[in-house]
């Protein structure tokens, strides 16, 4: 074929996890110490905050908020505390007492008193007032004390999500005062009757660890800018480099622990090769593999219920896959039946001047994935003023980066062609039945050689489908969805039959994301569908019109479309009356 330049192996459309299979468990690591390796740097921040003597010691981490991760941290929290405390235990709070109608407070003694704590971990994922801060109680003219989070983790950690207390300021404010004045003081839980009788503060050390993502935090910054400025700050990384042996190893020991936490110690051999392939679509990186805590747990849980045996295999893990692929892909067979139903018109036979196949990936509110889908873009040329409109932007429906984008074409496509006037004709670029707001720079690729096409009156082979970002020097950069966005052009091929020349054009920085479904990589493998990698606009023109960009020695579509202008130029000049017509001309 005459695309053998830039066509992809099929060895390179997934991981190779082959230089991995003699990696195994060998030794046990515990939890701590697997922690304290791949997650080096939050490590270092939690020792700091055990440690630390600032006067006021908050720790602020960027993770989600779900009880998984606030239960993780206190596991790890609690495991690190006890490795720092001496043997003797140190008590924190006291007891409170009631003689004659006066409430004492005592230091405590032992660790059965009412308030007494030995600086342990805690954590809540929601908070009611008396839940943190205890609360006064009166029945049958008797009162009492019952003590809350705060009293509870006296001396230790409390460990909160941001979002739960930005949700109840007052919360908040009280807990604030409590860590930056070092004691709690009562209060009535009713604004409009105070404490029936005077009740003595206690002092109370407590270190604040808050969790929450990018979005929570900002807001939290805005809100508390000089309380942010000094607080210990760490980042729960969610995916790890694989550089060799001894990080997949640790990483292996970082999903046996979770698995532990099910009580399902055996993984398979079998278990690992399919994990890390579906963990490498998630991290879209073939070098890394994830650490989120909730998508490991989730892979398991699923392999686990589709088990017989005690022993997870990778054969179950791959039904549980394929299972869930099923179960949540209503919506992209109702698109592709569309597709076949020409409800909505994708060709993928033939050749077309100004029309061309994109690649998008779709991601509806409240389903839990996406999925690849085949956009048309196509391209009118008519005589005027330059002018590149964007139809999608006219009407509202295109964001800021796709106007961004066709701005890029238009400065690339005039800089190339070194007018000194503006181009006699005007473009029209449309994205074919798009309903939504269309927004991102990954068509750009497409659309620019639709345009091309379109001005060089050169057709566009409809059997290959293009996704990639421009810069304005013409190099093709990396987009997301690399794998749906592949997955989705070849099922419409396959549901009407592959022709053997069908493909996809991808840029050369996303061969690393590549983790391909079985299904396409046979195919590639037979030759039955093509996968082709560039790095500048040149190379994807000539792969879809069979015509060379620039050429001296061959008609080349720079050549088509300078000759046209010139053709048109001249019909106009001669129209003109004048002696500065000659003026018009081409560098």
């Amino acid at each position: 074929m005459i695309f053998r330049n830039y066509q992809l192996e099929w060895n390179v459309l997934q991981p190779d996890i082959t230089r991995f299979q003699h990696v195994s468990l060998s030794h046990k690591v515990t939890h701590i110490n697997c922690f304290s390796i791949i997650q080096k740097r939050l490590y270092s921040g939690l020792n700091l905050l055990l440690k630390t003597r600032a006067q006021v010691p908050i720790m602020i981490i960027k993770s989600p908020e779900s009880d998984a991760y606030l239960t993780f941290f206190e596991s790890i929290l609690s495991s690190m505390n006890e490795a720092n405390k001496k043997k003797e235990t140190k008590l924190y709070g006291g007891r409170y007492e009631i003689a004659e109608g006066i409430i004492h407070w005592y230091p405590a003694q032992n660790i059965q008193d009412n308030f007494a704590s030995d600086g342990n971990v805690y954590h809540a994922g929601w908070i009611e007032n008396q839940d943190l801060l205890g609360c006064v109680r009166f029945y049958q003219s008797k009162i009492s004390l019952s003590p809350g989070l705060v009293h509870r983790a006296n001396g230790g950690v409390l460990i909160l999500p941001i979002r739960t207390l930005l949700a109840q300021p007052l919360i908040w404010l009280r807990l604030k005062k409590i860590i930056t004045c070092k004691q709690f003081e009562w209060c009535s839980n009713d604004e409009k009757k105070p404490l029936p009788l005077d009740i003595p503060p206690m002092p109370i050390y407590l270190r604040l660890l808050l969790v929450g993502e990018c979005d929570i935090l900002e807001e939290f910054q805005n809100l508390e800018p000089e309380l942010s400025s000094i607080s210990i700050y760490g980042e729960f990384e969610d995916k790890i480099q694989i550089v060799n042996d001894l990080t997949l190893m640790n990483w292996k020991v970082w999903v046996q622990n979770i698995a532990n936490s099910f009580q399902c110690t055996n993984l398979d051999t079998t278990f690992w090769p399919v994990l890390m392939h579906e963990g490498v679509r998630w991290t879209g990186d073939q070098a890394s593999l994830p650490l989120d805590l909730e998508w490991i747990r989730n892979q398991i849980q699923g392999a686990i219920l589709h088990s017989q045996e005690e022993i997870i295999s990778g054969e179950t893990l791959q039904k549980a896959l394929n299972e869930r692929a099923w179960r949540e892909g209503f919506l992209s067979e109702q698109i592709l039946n569309h597709i076949e139903q020409e409800q909505i018109h994708i060709d993928t036979l033939g050749s077309v001047i100004g029309q061309i196949n994109a690649l998008s990936v779709l991601r509806f509110p409240g389903h839990p994935s996406a999925f690849g889908e085949p956009v048309r873009i196509s391209c009118v040329v008519h005589f005027g003023d330059g002018e590149l409109s964007d139809v999608e932007r006219k009407v509202a429906l295109g964001g800021n980066i796709h106007s961004k984008s066709l701005i890029i074409i238009q400065s690339w496509l005039m800089s190339v062609l070194q007018l000194n006037q503006p181009m006699p004709f005007s473009a029209s670029l449309v994205f074919e039945q798009s309903y939504t707001e269309v927004d991102g720079d990954s068509a750009s690729l497409a659309a620019l050689c639709a345009l091309i096409s379109a001005l060089s009156l050169k057709p566009i082979n409809q059997k290959i489908a293009v996704t990639g970002s421009l810069d304005q020097f013409g190099h093709v950069q990396s987009v997301g969805g690399i794998n749906e966005k592949i997955e989705g052009f070849f099922r419409i091929c396959n549901k009407r039959t592959l022709s053997g020349n069908q493909g996809v054009i991808i840029p050369s920085s996303n061969i690393q994301n590549l983790a391909l479904h079985k299904d396409v990589i046979h195919a590639v493998k037979n030759n039955q569908f093509y996968i082709w990698a560039v790095s500048n606009v040149e190379e994807a023109l000539f792969l879809l019109t069979e015509i060379a960009w620039k050429n001296k020695d061959t008609p080349s579509l720079f050549n088509f479309i300078t000759n046209r202008i010139l053709k048109l130029t001249t019909q106009d000049s001669q129209k003109r009356i004048g002696p500065l017509h000659w003026l018009r001309f081409l560098k």
